[in-house]
């Protein structure tokens, strides 16, 4: 059996679950014949580290004494707004021996610093994505996506992304089947799609102050089949259409057609992944009208069909009921 080694690196005010979320797919990864990972950590001394929420890491080793890895694997958190200068010298000296460079959360500011991501496409947290584009030009920054793939480098947005990339990665390596009974065993989804957005609609927009724009956006959720043109929702808000579109779009960042999109793709892919439902049905339950309408809505936004995206995200959905409480925190 090949290992692939996976070389995490460790400081202080690293966060905790981008070091241990990808660990435990790797090593859950292990426990099956032919697929093994040899994992190790390691800070630049050898010395624990504590992480952002106070927990104590103990390294492998030290960073200088590491062999160079198939995957080295750079997590995120508080330590990478002031990072060791030594720590950044490591990587750019290091980090481009490794086969596979992975990035997790804001472990992209440490790569960048590193002049690493320099010509490539990469994501990392919200939060940072405009810090990093501002800081380092030479970046192409996505905010969107959940994860990034370009080349032998691979980034993921914030925390719990990292355990959809470490899953896209074992994926990669040694097939569909044991990614999904990873996945399974995590009690997680196999694959939030690469670029699906970091965000539900509702999340995307901000939350009108108005409420009437409030009770408009709540009503769009619980009614995405419905007519939903701006004269409707105008209505709705007891305003006129031009009125409306003007209060929506300066309140929430978002066209009431844009944001009407959004959750209309939102509810079909939920409807996706949690039911049997045919296209047909679930493209009349949200609104699209027609399969053909939703398949371009969705090749659009996502980059693939409706059957495709649920052959992908969920393999064996429930038969003929809806999932509960089976959705993963929005990172």
């Amino acid at each position: 059996m090949t290992q692939r080694s996976v070389l995490v690196v460790l400081y202080d005010g690293v966060q905790s679950l981008d070091v241990t979320g990808p660990v435990e797919v790797f090593a859950g990864a292990s426990r099956f014949p032919g697929a093994g990972y040899a994992l190790r950590t390691a800070s630049l001394d050898g010395a624990p580290v504590r992480t952002c929420s106070g927990l104590t890491l103990v390294p492998d080793g030290r960073l200088p004494d590491a062999e160079p890895p198939h995957t080295l694997l750079v997590p995120g958190g508080e330590g990478t707004r002031a990072p060791d200068p030594a720590l950044v010298d490591w990587l750019r000296e290091h980090a481009p021996h490794a086969e596979r460079i992975v990035s997790v959360c804001t472990g992209a500011l440490l790569l960048a610093g590193a002049g690493l991501l320099d010509g490539h496409r990469v994501t990392t947290h919200w939060t940072v994505c405009e810090q990093l584009a501002r800081d380092h030009p030479a970046v192409e920054v996505d905010p969107d996506p959940i994860f990034v793939r370009d080349g032998r480098l691979a980034t993921s947005a914030g925390v719990t992304a990292g355990i959809d990339l470490a899953l896209a990665l074992v994926e990669e390596d040694h097939g569909r089947d044991l990614a999904f009974t990873i996945a399974r065993h995590l009690v997680v989804f196999l694959r939030r799609p690469g670029n699906q957005a970091q965000f539900s609609a509702q999340l995307t927009a901000q939350t009108a102050r108005r409420e009437p724009l409030r009770e408009v956006q709540h009503w769009i959720t619980e009614n995405p089949g419905a007519d939903l043109c701006v004269e409707v929702l105008a209505a709705r808000a007891r305003l006129s259409p031009r009125h409306f579109a003007r209060a929506f779009h300066a309140e929430t960042g978002l066209t009431p057609g844009r944001y009407v999109d959004r959750v209309r793709l939102e509810q079909a892919r939920r409807l996706l992944e949690e039911t049997t439902d045919g296209v047909t049905g679930i493209s009349r339950a949200c609104g699209y009208g027609t399969p053909e309408a939703m398949r371009r809505a969705f090749v659009k936004a996502l980059g693939t069909a409706p059957t495709e995206y649920r052959r992908r995200f969920c393999p064996h959905p429930a038969a003929g009921r809806p999932i509960t409480n089976s959705r993963p925190a929005t990172d």
